[in-house]
């Protein structure tokens, strides 16, 4: 029987699989170059980056499945990636404030003879009007730390949360549904 490899080092990624009775045999965080292409969306950046990190851990690794994932948070063009600080959250939350924005999540399955497969999935979350006060105490509390778009969904900010059209765990980190078929 073939081994399944999770390419990740998000412990909300192994916590959603392990939600579902899936419990990677090993899990290898994929070292790659996260650098935007000219002019990339948030889409095509979410399913490329997927990829490329299960394409980087199935070459170290022989007879086994590779899942990997990748979420972006875009408003309109504008991607929110991880806050390198405490001021760039701030920016992040002041604009998703009041407001709708889009959370693409690629998924790739990395077969063990190296083909390839890959879904994109789209949630949409709309944001209430942040006070200044919420914000410092979200930001205090340091749940924005590693986080794309800078806020945890799942966590504090999920007050935040006006309404969700689409997958709640695609805006957690991994789709389930979807992740789901294209292990099947």
């Amino acid at each position: 029987p073939h081994r399944l490899v999770l390419a990740s080092a998000s412990p909300r990624r192994v916590e959603l699989l392990a939600q579902v009775g899936i419990v990677p045999d090993s899990i290898v965080p994929a070292d790659i170059d996260e650098t935007l292409e000219l002019r990339e969306m948030p889409g095509p950046l979410a399913k490329r980056l997927a990829v490329a990190k299960g394409q980087a851990v199935a070459a170290g690794v022989s007879d086994s499945w590779v899942l990997s994932a990748d979420t972006v948070v875009g408003v309109g063009r504008r991607i929110l990636g991880k806050p390198e600080d405490e001021k760039e959250a701030r920016q992040f939350l002041k604009m998703l404030s009041g407001r709708r924005h889009r959370v693409h999540g690629g998924i790739a399955v990395i077969a063990p003879d190296g083909r390839v497969s890959t879904r994109l999935v789209l949630t949409s979350v709309s944001f209430k009007r942040l006070e200044a006060g919420e914000i410092d105490a979200y930001l205090a509390g340091g749940e924005w730390q590693g986080k794309a778009g800078g806020y945890a969904i799942q966590g504090s900010a999920g007050a935040f949360v006006r309404g969700i059209t689409g997958s709640y765990f695609n805006v957690v980190g991994l789709p389930l549904y979807e992740t789901l078929s294209l292990l099947r």
